[in-house]
């Protein structure tokens, strides 16, 4: 892609920091969306919640990435924090969308984030974007966050869904909260381990994202995992053997409710999401492997 001016919402978030590492060091002009006052030319006002963006701010932005979402990990899943998951996605998506579809020359794509909690307990039934929602409190909140983006569709302008995977990464996410638990020898299975995990290291989601930028083709729902799925035994045993740690702390099923309440029912639960959509384009990962993505995390 020739060197762009690109906007993006949660620019300070995991995934959303390496994208703009990764932009800016290929010479793109990266502008970051912020809910304080900007501090320069480089930064948007936006109020997600409040449904205000300074669509002004957007003038030339040949791509909008929206990333900006609270943590599904972050807290236990209270009544409170579902509606705090639900507007950081929901409401931020369509103020996103509308200012998009305001501009008098709209951009050319809107990458909007998603995640394959879209598709709910697959059990061992492999899912691709074909596959349909699923059940539960993800599965609805990731329609209602993709159906947000409606106004940029309806403008006319390509609109992709980022559904993604457990990304591998040390510093934040899931993944985050992993890698010092195994290196104290405390990793393990969570429940009996049978459940799939689909996975993404940090590396292949930016260069994926980066792909979507430039496939005209390309529009609507890309899942971002790897090609492989695996189940949460082999992963934790491949953690011991990368980190050199023993994996035998399994955490029963009833621990986890206990804890995390209804958010175990995603934990225990079996996504084996394929990214179809991403491979078919011509799109090569980098660290297709759980080792790979592993190691590349360290």
């Amino acid at each position: 892609m020739e060197r762009s001016r690109i906007a993006v919402a949660g620019a300070s978030g995991l995934i959303g920091s390496a994208l703009v590492r990764s932009l800016t060091a290929d010479g793109h002009e990266v502008v970051r969306l912020v809910r304080r006052a900007p501090r320069g030319p480089d930064e948007v006002r936006w109020d997600p919640e409040g449904g205000r963006v300074d669509a002004a701010g957007l003038t030339g932005c040949e791509v909008v990435v929206n990333l900006a979402a609270a943590g599904v990990g972050d807290r236990r899943w209270t009544p409170e924090y579902k509606r705090v998951l639900r507007d950081s996605r929901v409401l931020g998506t369509a103020a996103l969308a509308e200012a998009v579809a305001s501009l008098p020359e709209p951009p050319r794509v809107f990458l909007n984030g998603s995640a394959i909690g879209f598709y709910g307990d697959t059990g061992e039934r492999v899912a691709d974007e074909e596959a349909p929602a699923g059940d539960g409190f993800l599965a609805g909140l990731c329609e209602e966050w993709e159906g947000a983006a409606a106004p940029a569709e309806e403008a006319g302008v390509r609109t992709v869904f980022l559904r993604t995977g457990l990304v591998v990464a040390r510093g934040g996410g899931a993944w985050g909260r992993l890698f010092p638990l195994f290196r104290a020898g405390l990793g393990g299975r969570l429940g009996d381990g049978r459940q799939y995990w689909s996975y993404i290291a940090l590396h292949d989601e930016v260069a994926a994202i980066r792909h979507l930028m430039d496939r005209d083709d390309l529009s609507g729902p890309v899942n971002l995992t790897a090609p492989r799925p695996l189940t949460n035994r082999e992963i934790t045993a491949a953690m011991g053997r990368v980190l050199h740690r023993p994996a035998v702390c399994a955490v029963p099923a009833g621990v986890l409710r206990a804890v995390l309440g209804e958010m175990a029912g995603d934990v225990l639960g079996s996504q084996r999401v394929v990214p179809r959509r991403l491979l078919e384009s011509g799109f090569r990962f980098a660290f297709p492997g759980i080792e790979e993505a592993i190691r590349a995390a360290q």
